[in-house]
This record gives structure tokens, C-alpha cells and sequence, in this order.
């Protein structure tokens, strides 16, 4: 893939751009396996590959330029605004929405914010595409000053975006290197977009995590319900369960499933997709700490899903999982690194399969699928 923007020098965020698409998927396998490193009896899958241009379905442009020419983009090394709304990465839905939310800016004069005066209201737009082409906006502002113009020209913007079905306002009045604030206000009927993947529709709010490129997160999960088909558990916990996916996605006839989350308001969204899909009988969610959870059982489930941020499960859940005698454990990981760390501390429990996905083409990024079990 080529990138106009990358060969300009204006953007660098894909450090791989440019390198064949094959290259790349095979150095990063290598690497993995590397990190991994040699477990007896470890089983790797060939890599799990899409298209390496359009497969990004969320993205979080910082608003600069002017009320009447803004960006949406990146800042440069002098927090000028770089335009990158044609950027080759995003998903075509994605690229045809931006010059109306360019328009919007401009048309409810949301001045954008200039870091060097730390004055201006506009600070990112976060749009995202669910995989039946419809969208969310997330506006994050620095104070509430544009809202009347907003809630007055939205009936506009819906108008020229016929898929926007979420539009919120989220509020950041500090002056710092963040992606949003704590404050969300949902200014549009719907406050979640439903999120077909896997045979399954998820509820995903703002604040909710999903993977950015659907095509390879759709074969992740039907890969981990296939790998769990095949060890046929009775029943499973998914830790680290956000609004459901792996939980939903691995929910049989016979199979009770359990998942954990910190966030309510995930939980709330996964107890809905499961009382839609019909699974609330056997698939259901509670807000809690995994960790403490995991040590505070009198029990144990058959397997432990576990889909951790970069930082992993740690030491304390490692140990917890490895002391609860639990038969098999489905690792999802956006970082080998802390995956092998964590592999180690629970050597009770056998690497047996694994698969790279490639889920951040032009990136050295990628998601590592392994699976566990005692003895």
C-alpha cells in the first residue's frame, strides 16, 4: 500500500507503510513465535490476513485549522492541523463522512482548539462505522459554549448523513494530551450503535471498546468459538468481557457463560445483546474486579477467557488463574510482550495452539490468539 501523506512526510503513524503486505505479516509472526518463544507442544495456526488499505473502522482525528477551513487529523511539531481525512487506512464509509463533519464545524462555528493559546472549543472527532455502514460521532469539546449550536444545526448534519445514528458531546476542559474527558452527553435518540460481528449484534456505547479493523476481529471470534466448540466446556468465564463479544460469541446450547467487566456501562450493553440474542438463560454479565473475583471463588469454570489491554492480566490474576486449577484458558493479546510474561507465570497451564491476527496492518501491532491448557 502507498500513502500519499506518509511519502509526504505528514504522517507517520503506520510506521510500516510502504513494505509488502506479506513481509510485514510474516515479520511480525516471527516475532510473535520469538516472544512467545519455544513451548513444547505449541501449535501455530498460519497468520489471519485482510485487506491491508480501508479496513479501520474508527477514527480519532484532532480538529485543528480554522472554524472556516478546519482540519481533521493530526497536530504537526508546531500543533498546526494536518488534514488527513483522506487517509487510506480508514474504512470508505469513514473518508465519505468527514467532509460533512469538516462542514459542521464550520456551520455551528466550533471554533477548533489551538494548543499553543489553549483557546478554541473543538478538541477531536472519534467517528466510528459499525459493520452495517452505520455511524457514530463523538465531538469532544472544551466546554459546553458550542452546544446550543450544535443541538440547533444537528438536524443538518443527520440530513447529510443519513447512517449517523449517535452523535455525543463529550467534554475534556483540561489542557492536556488526552483523547477525551469524563463528561459525555448524548445529544441524538439512539446512545449506541448495534454492531453485527460474528453472528452476534453488540450495543457499543461511547465509551466502549471494539476492535478497530471488523474484518479481522470477525475471525478472531469465530476462531476462538471454534477452538472453544472443540473443547465442548459446560462452563466458561470471560474476563475483561466489555460489551460481550467473546462472551456471546462463544455461548453454546449446553454452556453457561459468565462475564466479568469493571465498566457498568458495558455490562449493561452486553446484558442487552444477550437478552436480544436470546441468551440471558445462560449468558450473563456483572460489573466487578476480574482479579478479585478469580481469588475470591469457591469454584471454577471449565475455561478462562481472558482479552486483556496491553499492560496483560499481571501477576496478581496470573497467579490466580494458575492456584484455580482451571482446565483450560483462551488468551486474546494486543501485546506478546506481556503475553509472554504472563504465560510464564502460570506454567501449570500448556501453550497448545496459537494464531496471529493481523489486526493493525502497516503497523508493527498485531493480535496473538493462544490457547491453554493443565498439565
Amino acid at each position: 500500500m502507498r500513502c500519499g501523506y506518509f511519502d509526504a512526510g505528514a504522517c507517520r503513524s503506520c510506521t510500516r507503510m510502504g513494505e509488502p503486505a506479506a513481509r510485514q505479516v510474516a515479520e511480525k509472526d516471527a516475532a510473535a513465535r520469538a516472544r512467545v518463544g519455544p513451548r513444547p507442544g505449541l501449535v501455530w495456526d498460519p497468520p489471519a490476513t485482510g485487506p491491508e488499505s480501508g479496513f479501520r473502522t474508527k477514527a480519532k482525528m484532532v480538529v485543528g485549522g480554522t472554524v472556516d477551513a478546519p482540519t481533521l487529523g493530526i497536530l504537526d511539531a508546531a500543533h498546526r492541523g494536518v488534514d488527513l481525512r483522506d487517509c487510506g487506512v480508514l474504512s470508505a464509509g469513514l473518508r465519505a463522512a468527514m467532509p460533512a463533519i469538516a462542514d459542521f464545524v464550520t456551520t455551528a462555528r466550533i471554533d477548533p482548539y489551538d494548543v499553543a493559546t489553549r483557546r478554541g472549543e473543538a478538541k477531536h472527532a472519534i467517528l466510528t462505522e459499525s459493520p452495517d455502514g452505520e455511524l457514530m460521532l463523538r465531538l469532544v469539546l472544551r466546554s459546553r459554549e458550542s452546544l446550543p449550536r450544535i443541538r440547533k444545526h444537528l438536524p443538518g448534519l443527520l440530513a447529510a448523513l443519513p447512517r449517523l445514528r449517535v452523535v455525543t458531546a463529550n467534554l475534556l476542559p483540561v489542557h492536556a494530551a488526552l483523547l477525551e474527558g469524563e463528561e459525555e452527553l448524548v445529544l441524538t435518540e439512539d446512545d449506541a450503535l448495534a454492531y453485527r460481528i460474528a453472528d452476534v449484534v453488540l450495543h457499543l456505547g461511547p465509551r466502549a471498546f471494539v476492535q478497530t479493523n471488523t474484518g479481522i476481529a470477525e475471525a478472531l471470534y469465530r476462531e476462538a468459538r471454534a477452538w472453544v466448540d472443540g473443547i465442548a466446556p459446560s462452563r466458561v468465564w470471560d474476563l475483561y468481557c466489555g460489551i460481550g463479544g467473546f462472551a456471546l460469541a462463544v455461548a453454546g446450547d449446553d454452556r453457561a457463560v459468565l462475564g466479568i467487566e469493571s465498566s457498568r456501562d458495558a455490562v449493561a450493553a452486553a446484558t442487552r445483546s444477550a437478552e436480544e440474542a436470546g441468551l440471558a438463560d445462560r449468558v450473563t454479565f456483572a460489573a466487578g474486579d476480574a482479579t478479585a473475583m478469580t481469588i475470591a471463588a469457591d469454584d471454577r469454570p471449565d475455561l478462562v477467557i481472558v482479552n486483556p489491554p496491553r499492560r496483560g492480566i499481571g501477576a496478581a490474576l496470573a497467579d490466580a488463574i494458575e492456584r484455580s486449577e482451571v482446565p483450560w484458558v483462551l488468551y486474546s493479546s494486543c501485546n506478546p510482550v506481556t503475553l509472554a510474561a504472563d504465560l510464564d507465570a502460570m506454567p501449570s497451564l500448556r501453550p497448545v495452539r496459537a494464531r496471529l491476527f493481523d489486526m493493525f496492518p502497516q503497523t508493527e501491532h498485531a493480535e496473538v490468539l493462544v490457547l491453554l491448557r493443565r498439565g
